[in-house]
């Protein structure tokens, strides 16, 4: 036990319980034969940032002497033309995980609780109980969200809901009809977050499947208690750079606005961002290859006898029906890094970001060759 233990607060003893933390889930180290690490463990954007993001912070570190724009005013600017709000509707944080952070902060306590699904984004976990409040998980058909099972966990204590759609890490994706009426019963002292961090992925796969993703800003310009988190983390290809936003009822974003720390998106940051957000033709590109690969690995790993989620993000959820930390383990041997998802209550299951073609296909030959070696062992 730590000499610490009997001092800190009881949301930090308890953490490990409800957060794995980056020990849970190590990263294979490269090796002199395999000096190149592919990582397809973070949903990371392959092709990385704009040029023209490029270009900005390049023009930007001139001025690093200075601190950033505390309210990200021109990126907010941009953000409110972009999305046809006004820009006390957003509020610009160092990553969605701060906006989660924020609202945490903001709206629980001991004795309030917030509500998911089971097998959701992991974070959600860890900024509800930092705050000493109880995250409730409501159980999943298959792997889509019961949303009829989350409405069923909400009560008096309740003050958030969390819907990460797409989900991670099953990738899959709730209708905007399904929404809809998902939102119509929800009492008025809960808000419910819909955390859209792979818009831009679920836009293209809705259309080519003939659904309709979301109407998500719709629900803010009647006024209702909806948080819409966004982010340049992936399809910009901007995580290092930890910026993104919500966008919410203008009165609430004041209250978080008032927990966050000072100057926590650097002016390289914004000036990446709204350089981002212009290019167009790059996050097509990014997006359409994609959904292209996505289809080339589905089809790959299904003959090689596993089972694959249809996705509807930058990442596939795959279950190898047997320990996927092993599958990992020899996947890092061969210097790819995927995510298992034991943590996440699926040990037969593995998370794969989608790579650029050659990372794929890179992938797809390590799974092969793993596959040979074990029906070796198994002769």
């Amino acid at each position: 036990m730590s000499r610490f233990f009997a001092v800190v607060s009881k949301p930090a003893r308890d953490m490990a319980a409800h957060f794995p933390g980056p020990a849970a889930s190590p990263k294979p180290t490269p090796t002199a034969a395999q000096p190149q690490l592919i990582r397809l463990d973070s949903n990371e954007n392959p092709f990385g940032p704009s040029p023209r993001a490029i270009e900005a912070m390049r023009s930007a570190l001139a001025t690093q002497n200075f601190y950033p724009d505390d309210d990200s005013t021109e990126l907010r600017r941009r953000l409110a033309l972009h999305h046809q709000v006004s820009q006390e509707q957003i509020l610009v944080t160092a990553g969605s995980t701060e906006m989660l952070a924020l609202l945490c902060q903001t709206m629980l306590a001991p004795g309030l609780n917030a509500v998911t699904s089971e097998r959701s984004f992991i974070i959600y976990s860890m900024a509800v109980h930092a705050t000493g409040a109880q995250l409730v998980q409501s159980p999943m058909r298959g792997e889509v969200f019961a949303l009829e099972a989350i409405r069923a966990a909400i009560n008096q204590n309740t003050r958030i809901v969390f819907l990460a759609n797409p989900n991670n890490p099953t990738g899959t994706m709730l209708e905007a009809t399904a929404i809809d009426e998902f939102l119509t019963n929800i009492p008025a002292h809960v808000v419910v977050v819909l955390d859209e961090a792979y818009y831009e992925f679920a836009v293209l796969f809705a259309a080519l499947r003939q659904l309709e993703y979301s109407r998500s800003l719709e629900y803010l310009q009647r006024g209702a208690n909806v948080i819409v988190l966004r982010t340049f983390s992936k399809a910009h290809g901007l995580a290092g750079l930890r910026v993104g936003y919500g966008l919410g009822p203008a009165d609430l974003l004041t209250y978080c606005a008032r927990m966050r720390n000072p100057f926590s998106v650097s002016s390289v940051a914004q000036a990446a961002a709204i350089a981002a957000l212009d290019d167009h033709d790059h996050i097509a590109r990014v997006v359409s290859s994609n959904a292209s690969q996505a289809q080339i690995l589905t089809h790959g790993l299904s003959e090689m006898g596993h089972r694959v989620v249809p996705t509807s993000a930058n990442f596939l959820y795959c279950d190898v029906r047997e320990e996927a930390s092993r599958i990992a383990a020899c996947l890092g041997d061969e210097g790819v890094s995927v995510r298992p998802l034991r943590a996440w209550g699926s040990p037969n299951s593995i998370r794969v970001s989608i790579g650029t073609p050659e990372q794929n296909e890179f992938f797809l030959s390590a799974m092969r060759k793993i596959g040979g070696r074990s029906q070796r062992t198994q002769r």
